[in-house]
């Protein structure tokens, strides 16, 4: 006697539903990646709008004086020994002094907030902020470099601004 072997069918109508259902499955979580990767491009954009500064010499910001006036920039310089002035009894605390490069061109600064412990041995600045229309530096950070008496290299000590 031969036995005859058939092999089991499936139902046409159950292999296409599960051809849809896992298509699905991967257009969704396609989307959902696509989705996560524009949001991060979308907050790195952001983030560099916001925080984003040129970084300038005293004499480069100087030369670009009527197209730079109010935009963020940031610049460095070595502090003028004898042009510090503190008033911290006015609100909010005000620290003005001046910078200047290595071509002796000065820009005064202005500083509304706390004066740092360690100003009257900083060497360098790097100051972050925008011109104003009067030709002062109305800085939002400050970046001080002072000089250690262990090390070579100066440290550096930050200050942002009162909001």
């Amino acid at each position: 006697m031969t036995q005859e072997l058939h092999a089991p069918t499936i139902p046409v109508h159950l292999g296409e539903r599960a051809v849809r259902g896992y298509n699905l499955k991967f257009i969704a979580g396609g989307l959902l990646i696509l989705t996560f990767v524009a949001f991060l491009g979308w907050q790195i954009i952001q983030a560099t709008r916001t925080n984003g500064a040129y970084y300038m010499t005293v004499s480069e910001l100087k030369a670009q004086i009527p197209t730079i006036l109010g935009q963020r920039v940031r610049v460095n310089g070595t502090v003028v020994a004898g042009t510090e002035e503190w008033k911290p009894e006015v609100n909010p605390p005000t620290l003005k002094f001046s910078v200047k490069d290595d071509h002796g061109d000065v820009l005064p600064i202005v500083f509304y907030g706390p004066r740092p412990d360690n100003f009257q041995r900083a060497a360098s600045a790097i100051i972050e902020g925008s011109l104003q229309k009067d030709g002062s530096f109305q800085a939002e950070t400050l970046l001080l470099k002072c000089p250690s008496r262990y090390e070579e290299e100066p440290s550096e000590v930050f200050v942002k601004a009162k909001q």
